[in-house]
């Protein structure tokens, strides 16, 4: 599975009467917005799109941000922080009235599938625009900014929108995340061998010393994993979501476990058992279809370690209970599970209340992750702890993800061609937006990633760990 999941929103709630402000600002544009598809308007003065689009730009862009942007003309606006990195170029005069429909973040996101706008350079350095605001909104910059957004969005027209997930039935039911995990992992095995490391593992590097390659970070972090969990050998290991079965091999090539790992993605365990054969190592791996609701249906508890990355975002608020629940029964007395997952960033966002107002945070529901939950840190541990779980060790991990995060995106924009032959155009511009919009919410802390290390103490309540963390890099 992955762990590389940017839903979900980190924002404070305003006060009571900025929240006022904050939704009376958002039903004004509304209803501009449900009045302007009503009525006819009446074409626009020469250059009047090109004076509306100046104004909204100079207006509501970014003080501090590091792209040009380029008109449907050619005109620039230069970043204000110079060399600039990457480049905004709108490609039509009504791309900008159709990024500025509601919701903002999923009309962004959506023009860029469709090929509004283009971005040229650094795509991390654009995609993170929703959280970058900090113009001086006053109330007459207020008034004249939507004034210029409802001329343009009035002079849009219509748009398709982009292709989007489509699941039956209700969110976390066995069959639909099924149909979740289809929809993101079985885009194609040749595809995540583009931009992935070479033993295909699709979550978060550890990078220890900041210089390792993406290689190396990968398997530093599966060292990193399974010292926690005191691995040794003979121990049988359960991998809950084993992706392409990086981990399980690692562990039973280094560690000498037996493991047993589970999916739902039939396309990762064609490749996954294709490189556990290639290993040697058929007598001590086993790759599985099964859901982790099923492990112990199946009469296959008694594990001593399970390691759960990036599957965690998958499961769902409601069936947190049921997840940690399973897992604790699947482990002996004395047992560790790692949980590695994705969690809601604390950091306090800057965006005036009324902006914030116009955001869903649907867009990666839509297209990339389908029914992905983020938790909140304190709210796994209190559902882990209310199975019975025993915390022992919580490591936050965010820069390296965003680490992770620009060497993926840097590898796809170098193989970019052949990613586009695969995936066709709407599809690559989905991954490329999306793998470069994780590396600033990771960064700035809109998003966590916790490494949370688990016990089940036996019948007297003792957990077998050394006395300090001195073992984890020895």
């Amino acid at each position: 599975m992955s762990d590389s999941f940017p839903g979900g929103r980190s924002h404070e709630l305003p006060s009571q009467p900025g929240r006022r402000v904050a939704w009376a600002a958002a039903a004004g544009l509304t209803v501009a917005a449900l009045v302007a598809r009503q009525r006819r308007s009446p074409e626009p003065a020469p250059g009047q799109l090109r004076a509306a689009a100046l104004e909204v730009l100079e207006d509501a862009l970014p003080q501090r941000r590091t792209f040009d942007v380029q008109l449907w003309d050619g005109t620039v606006l230069p970043a204000p922080v110079q060399p600039a990195a990457a480049r905004l170029v709108l490609t039509s005069e009504h791309a900008l009235g159709r990024m500025l429909r509601l919701p903002l973040d999923l009309a962004l996101g959506e023009a860029y599938l469709r090929g509004d706008f283009e971005i040229e350079g650094d795509v991390s350095a654009v995609a993170g625009i929703t959280e970058g605001f900090d113009a001086p909104f006053t109330p007459g910059r207020t008034a004249r900014l939507l004034r210029a957004a409802r001329l343009l969005r009035q002079n849009a027209g219509p748009a398709p929108h982009p292709v989007e997930a489509r699941l039956d039935g209700q969110a976390h039911t066995r069959e639909r995340d099924r149909q979740a995990v289809t929809y993101h992992y079985d885009v194609s095995n040749d595809f995540y061998k583009l931009w992935l490391d070479r033993r295909l593992v699709y979550s978060c590097g550890y990078f220890p010393t900041g210089t390792e390659t993406l290689d190396q970070a990968q398997e530093a972090k599966l060292d990193h994993i399974c010292r926690k969990l005191r691995l040794k050998p003979g121990e049988r290991l359960l991998d809950i979501g084993c992706g392409w079965g990086g981990l399980a091999i690692h562990a039973a090539q280094h560690y000498g476990a037996e493991v047993l790992g589970v999916t739902l993605s039939e396309a990762q365990l064609r490749e996954g058992r294709a490189r556990v054969e290639a290993a040697g190592l058929g007598d001590r791996v086993s790759l599985e279809l099964r859901d982790y609701r099923d492990v112990l249906a199946g009469g296959q508890g008694g594990f001593d370690k399970i390691s759960s990355v990036g599957m965690a975002e998958h499961v769902g608020r409601r069936n947190m209970p049921t997840y940690f629940r399973a897992a604790y029964a699947a482990l002996k007395p004395g047992g560790l599970m790692m949980n590695h997952a994705i969690a809601a960033g604390t950091h306090k966002t800057n965006l005036p209340a009324w902006l914030v107002a116009l955001y869903s945070g649907n867009f990666m529901q839509k297209y990339v992750f389908p029914d992905g939950e983020l938790l909140p840190i304190w709210e796994t541990l209190q559902h882990a702890e209310k199975a019975h779980f025993e915390v022992r060790d919580v490591e936050n991990l965010r820069e390296h993800y965003a680490r992770t995060l620009a060497c993926w995106s840097r590898n796809l924009e170098t193989h970019r061609e052949q990613a586009r032959a695969m995936l066709g155009e709407p599809r690559f511009r989905l991954w490329r937006l999306y793998l470069a919009a994780c590396v600033p919410y990771f960064r700035d802390g809109h998003l966590s990633i916790f490494q949370s290390l688990l016990a089940k103490p036996d019948g007297a309540g003792h957990v077998t760990l050394p006395p300090s963390r001195a073992d984890l890099y020895g």
